[in-house]
């Protein structure tokens, strides 16, 4: 099969994908993404594949004009594009063509796939019967009044900040009842028990104030005493949301249910331009409490309700289904039928999608390589250095303060936002002083550092494999690279004629990993010594930097495809029947059978660690950046 190079850009939105998380050397067990380690679990911190992230003001600013009006398609006039980052080559032989991918955030539909190996889908709001649980007719309990003031409370307009309902029949069976008949009634209120001249109350206050967050911080765990024996520690359940990001939902629920935002576990974060579906867990919270909040929020659902003993660990789903919307194809019948047919029977090179190397001017692999050199005057200027590209105006006036000043405290202050990479750096520099960047890059989350460095290993990957792809083909040669039990294997010339081009991994630069004998090794070599690093000493001096490596398929067959081209005539028609529709009993959407526009509408799954925008460039044979999509939608829309 011909290899195609890359040539015609298409633009797409894509995930920023996790950031595999390194592990001490172990000799049972080689790495491969995804897996297990030498009996641990190999954690995903941000596994994004139905999934993408790019950095929370892009979506913000995708959506409109910066404030001194330049408009988002020219500041990605810098942005990456594919042959940035390696991605140079296509396997299919079909013609590729254009189309619009995520125009509307529904066009993007995710269902996770649980550890179980099942299709996760929310189809069942209603709660389990639990006679631990206080019953839920409690409208009586309150009176008109009260519930008034309640309602007032709950929108943010009653001046006191809280409303107390004094107990008249003082027992614990009486108190229970109005606790439980604000929370179920005002879903985002929280209660207490208060005694005020000598009678007790129960005062109400709203989860998202002061008052509330002030106990979340104190409060070490939610109280164990009112939740029953019987029943399994953590309640399961789907959390179904729309153009909203994983790590913000669980923000948004934990403010809701006053606990901390680590209570709530899943197994792997989603796309925020997207519909997606998921299992969270959730700690001694029952499932009445969090149905309660279906009445309360928008763009979220939770159901599928179910008590358990454990909770839900990053890394352990199976992978996601997608429903992806493709519109406005210029491609003809014949062309998406050569192209999803070559798509399910000998898949795409599985490279790193875009989101994995930031949307600016200066790629997230730079400063990762820029750690391994110990580099650490480069690491600061490359993250805090005036840049063009597609910023918060308050980013742009914090870098020109540095860039004009080097007072990181001045710098600081021009970031409203301090939780941004920027800004933890800055504030690690102002504790710390410039001359002890190595400490002041320490206050960065470590998942945020690391994201860094494997950013560099996943740059090499994908220019290594794009010359494997070159030099070889789609056929499997003597000095390749199979994994055998879970361990990596040279291919002899004998048994390279037993295996395909979907047995070959290629490995991500560490320590703990082989390399390819034939020439493609000693690119490796040779590309990491450009960039002055010794492949046969990949520990750095600071642990948390040492790359162990790991072991990725080179291309990836898709399961479950399924394909569709559909006519249509208005561009803000739906195209994926939701769960909600579905649960609301909603008909399916039906199309014209002529139409001033087609739309391709393929679904198939992947497994974690795996870049949906990478099948989909397969099938387009166009770029998936920022930039290029910001081209295309811009010239679509005039």
């Amino acid at each position: 099969m011909e290899v195609a190079e890359s040539t015609v850009p298409l633009p797409t939105r894509e995930k920023r994908s996790c950031p595999e998380e390194e592990t001490p050397y172990t000799p049972k067990r080689v790495r491969v993404e995804g897996e297990e380690i030498g009996g641990r679990e190999e954690k995903c911190p941000e596994n994004k594949e139905g999934e993408e992230e790019e950095p929370g003001e892009i979506e913000e600013l995708r959506n409109g004009v910066e404030e001194d009006g330049e408009s988002f398609a020219d500041m990605m006039k810098h942005g990456l594009m594919e042959r940035d980052v390696g991605i140079l080559k296509f396997i299919s032989d079909h013609k590729g063509f254009s189309g619009i991918l995520k125009e509307r955030y529904s066009d993007f539909v995710v269902h996770e796939i649980n550890k179980e190996g099942v299709t996760v889908y929310l189809d069942n709001l209603s709660v389990p019967v639990d006679t631990e649980d206080p019953p839920l007719d409690v409208s009586a309990v309150l009176t008109d009044q009260q519930k008034q003031q309640l309602e007032e409370l709950q929108h943010f307009k009653n001046k006191e900040g809280s409303v107390a309902i004094k107990v008249v029949d003082d027992t614990k069976e009486q108190r229970t009842l109005l606790h439980h008949a604000v929370k179920s009634l005002f879903p985002g209120l929280e209660t207490k028990t208060e005694e005020r001249e000598g009678l007790k109350h129960i005062v109400a206050y709203h989860a998202a104030g002061q008052m509330a967050l002030a106990e979340v911080r104190s409060a070490a765990a939610p109280r164990k005493h009112s939740w029953p024996k019987s029943r399994g520690s953590f309640c399961h359940c789907v959390l179904y949301k729309e153009n909203k990001d994983t790590m913000d939902a669980i923000n948004v629920l934990s403010k809701f249910l006053r606990v901390k935002p680590n209570l709530i576990s899943y197994m792997g974060t989603k796309d925020k331009r997207a519909i997606t579906v998921q299992e969270i867990a959730v700690l001694k919270i029952s499932a009445q409490r969090l149905s309660h909040l279906n009445k309360c929020l928008m763009n979220f659902k939770l159901g599928n309700f179910s008590y358990k003993k454990h909770p839900l660990k990053l890394g352990e789903l199976q992978g996601n289904h997608f429903t992806v919307v493709i519109r406005n194809i210029s491609g003809s019948d014949q062309q998406v039928e050569q192209a999803m047919t070559s798509l399910r029977d000998t898949g795409f090179i599985n490279y790193y999608g875009m989101q994995r190397f930031g949307t600016t001017a200066v790629p997230t692999y730079q400063v990762g390589r820029a750690i391994l050199q110990n580099s650490w005057k480069e690491v600061m200027d490359l993250i805090l250095k005036p840049r063009p590209g597609a910023e918060k105006g308050y980013l742009v006036r914090c870098r020109e303060e540095w860039a004009r000043s080097q007072d990181p405290e001045a710098a600081l202050r021009k970031l409203p936002v301090k939780r941004c990479v920027e800004g933890q750096l800055l504030r690690g520099l102002a504790r710390h002083g410039k001359n002890n960047i190595v400490t002041a890059f320490g206050l960065i989350p470590r998942n945020n550092r690391l994201m860094y460095i494997h950013s560099y290993q996943s740059f090499v990957w994908n220019c290594m494999v794009s010359r494997r792809i070159e030099a070889f083909g789609l056929i499997a040669v003597p000095g390749d690279l199979v994994l055998r039990g879970g361990t990596a294997v040279l291919l002899s010339k004998a048994e390279a004629e037993s295996h395909s081009i979907h047995d070959i991994v290629m490995p991500l630069p560490g320590f703990d990993v082989i390399y390819p004998s034939h020439h493609i090794g000693e690119g490796y070599r040779e590309m990491l010594k450009a960039d002055g690093l010794d492949i046969d000493n990949m520990r750095h001096r600071i642990r948390d930097y040492s790359l162990s490596g790991a072991y990725r398929h080179v291309v990836l067959r898709p399961h479950n495809v399924s394909w569709q081209v559909i006519s249509y005539d208005d561009p803000r028609i739906p195209m994926v029947h939701t769960d909600i529709e579905k649960l609301q009993g909603k008909p399916p959407p039906v199309f014209p059978t002529e139409g001033q526009y087609r739309a391709l509408r393929m679904e198939f799954s992947l497994p974690p660690s795996t870049y949906a925008t990478m099948a989909i460039r397969e099938v387009l044979k166009m770029d998936t950046s920022i930039k290029t999509q910001t081209q295309l939608n811009t010239t679509w829309l005039n």
